[in-house]
């Protein structure tokens, strides 16, 4: 029992007891941070584990910090963090936020918290769970209690992982921001004060935060009385006269300072002048402002994590799977330009050297390799039990989160004409007997398509429909998807369906049974492409995915992402650690490609 009881102190006496002996004190001054008592000027640089293959989390945060960073601004998903509805994950691969914030004690970085449970983020639903969506008349980010039991119970789940880790406890965390830009979203203070306390009778005893744009109207829906202000962004002297005149009593640091920005499918990649952040940043600077830069190090939306903009009930702007965001640390990990000119402007302000800026990660190039039809979304509909419904459900009625929804009826009296789909959310395919007529994007409400006339009595009607991400910001958050209202032709509103669940989670087997489907003779829309390439040793790479038309696609199981024709981006980031030496397998679900092509791997994003 001694012997136990000795390796239990011995066990505390080199975790516990040494953060124990590592305790600080972040606080307010009447302008200015404190840290232990004395002025403290926060230099962060914000990134997204869930977004950084773990492997490389260590790096990226060495990398900010010879940018010149001393804190890392985190957001947490709370979506990412429970899949499915009391299905929490804090422990494997990604989801560990707990060990990125070690890492970054481990590397001598602050941490500035994130949590929501809203976050925007250009990440799907802006980090709230889709299971929300299930209830029909839930509202969002207000005191709606429905909402609030499930946020109470994410907060409490949250705060296990993260009380050891505050910097009164001994870890890296110096604030914790109270939701994000409610003053963009709402006016729910009693919302604010809800989740406030929340956070602190779950044990979170530093400071807190919020932050919104610089404006007095969001500045008033959105701050909180004992909380620092967040600017979104704090340019100069007007910002931050605005939060003083708001609050005078603590302090504002500019909480986005924007490097980059975000990029939707359709655009040509965002690439601001880097005049404008050194401008903005040397301002920060020589008036001893805090200030976060978002982002510093984007990462991936990998898989269907990717978010959505909308600003009017019929726009619709899905956001691109990388989050590259033109940001100084590129996607891969690489220091661009602009990296090293906000390096030479801190190191300028800083009383130490700088770190040397590490090693750049090893990138390669791989030779087209064929990819050839193997199986198709059809022969999934064999493993799938149809539900039957009068009318269209979205996907969220079925538990669904993404992926897509094939919706099948018989048409009885009309069976050609105006079909009209009300709301599609987000991309249609409809077919006629089989036969593909038309596709039907979401955005500028043109939702109309012609069916041709046919020899069939009873014609079955098929729309397979893609989620795109859910809307992450503003007013139309609350955003179902698959059809989410009814079907009409010629006005005839269409009853009767069965409803196909497809989240394609993983792809199908390469050896399951199929139809033949042929290399484009006779083969129908929404074709899964398999390849093979063999490699003598691993690097990160981009797979070129320009010779097909719209999917997702899968290396050796990862999901690296969506792509599309219509561009900006052809090119998906796909990790060394995902590679392996020998033989790797790539899948591909193609909406319209329909012959085998091939796919190669290239050294860049564009």
């Amino acid at each position: 029992m001694k012997f136990v009881l000795s390796l239990i102190s011995f066990c505390l006496l080199t975790t516990g007891i040494v953060y124990a002996q590592d305790r600080h004190q972040f606080s307010f001054g009447k302008s200015e941070f404190l840290l232990d008592g004395k002025p403290f000027r926060i230099i962060s640089g914000e990134m997204h584990p869930a977004r950084i293959p773990r492997e490389y989390w260590r790096h990226r945060i060495q990398m900010a910090k010879a940018m010149g960073c001393n804190t890392i601004a985190v957001y947490v998903f709370w979506n990412y963090q429970e899949k499915e509805p009391g299905v929490w994950d804090f422990s494997t691969g990604n989801h560990d936020i707990a060990a990125f914030i070690r890492l970054c004690k481990e590397e001598g970085m602050w941490v500035l918290l994130r949590p929501g449970p809203y976050v925007c983020a250009e990440w799907d639903f802006g980090g709230l769970p889709s299971y929300l969506l299930k209830i029909p008349d839930i509202k969002v980010r207000c005191m709606d209690q429905r909402y609030l039991s499930a946020v109470g119970e994410y907060v409490s789940r949250l705060s296990q992982q993260i009380v050891p880790l505050l910097c009164d406890h001994g870890g890296p965390i110096l604030m914790v921001q109270v939701e994000n830009e409610y003053g963009s979203y709402g006016n729910d203070r009693a919302y604010l004060e809800a989740l406030h306390g929340m956070w602190k009778r779950n044990g979170i005893t530093v400071p807190f935060y919020t932050a919104d744009g610089p404006t007095d109207f969001m500045l008033e829906a959105g701050s909180l009385d004992d909380c620092a202000i967040g600017l979104d962004s704090g340019t100069g002297d007007g910002d931050f006269e605005k939060a003083a005149q708001r609050n005078p009593n603590v302090p504002a640091f500019s909480s986005e300072s924007y490097p980059g920005w975000l990029t939707h499918w359709k655009e040509k990649w965002q690439h601001p002048d880097t005049t404008d952040i050194l401008k903005e940043v040397g301002y920060l600077l020589s008036h001893n402002k805090s200030f976060n830069l978002y982002v510093v190090h984007g990462g991936t939306n990998f898989g269907y994590t990717a978010g959505a903009n909308a600003f009017s009930p019929v726009q619709f702007q899905p956001d691109v799977t990388s989050y590259d965001y033109d940001a100084p640390i590129s996607e891969q990990g690489a220091a661009k330009a602009k990296y090293y000119a906000l390096r030479r402007l801190i190191a300028k302000y800083t009383d130490h050297a700088l770190p040397a800026v590490p090693a750049p990660i090893p990138v390669m190039a791989i030779p087209a390799f064929t990819m050839r039809p193997y199986t198709s979304v059809w022969d999934d509909l064999a493993k799938v039990k149809a539900v039957n419904a009068p009318q269209p459900l979205p996907m969220e009625s079925l538990g669904q989160s993404s992926g897509m929804m094939l919706y099948r009826t018989v048409l009885v009296g009309h069976n050609s004409g105006d079909l009209t789909i009300t709301e599609p959310h987000d991309y249609a395919l409809v077919f006629l007997d089989g036969k593909f007529i038309d596709t039907v994007f979401r955005d500028g409400g043109k939702w109309t398509v012609h069916l041709p006339k046919t020899t069939s009595k009873f014609p079955v009607l098929d729309i397979l429909v893609e989620g795109m991400g859910h809307i992450n910001f503003a007013q139309y958050m609350i955003d179902r998807k698959g059809i989410t209202d009814r079907v009409t032709l010629n006005g005839m509103t269409l009853m009767n369906w069965q409803l196909f669940s497809l989240p394609m989670a993983e792809p199908p087997a390469a050896d399951a049974a199929a139809s033949d489907i042929g290399n484009g003779e006779g083969a129908r829309q929404g074709l899964y492409f398999k390849g093979e390439f063999e490699l003598p040793a691993v690097a990160d790479t981009y797979l070129d995915m320009s010779n097909f038309k719209k999917g997702v696609v899968w290396v050796n199981g990862h999901n690296l992402g969506r792509y599309w024709y219509v561009g900006p981006q052809q090119h998906l980031y796909c990790p060394a650690s995902w590679l392996k030496k020998g033989k790797n397998e790539v899948v591909v679900f193609d909406l319209h490609q329909l012959k085998e092509t091939s796919v190669r791997g290239v050294m860049n994003l564009e």
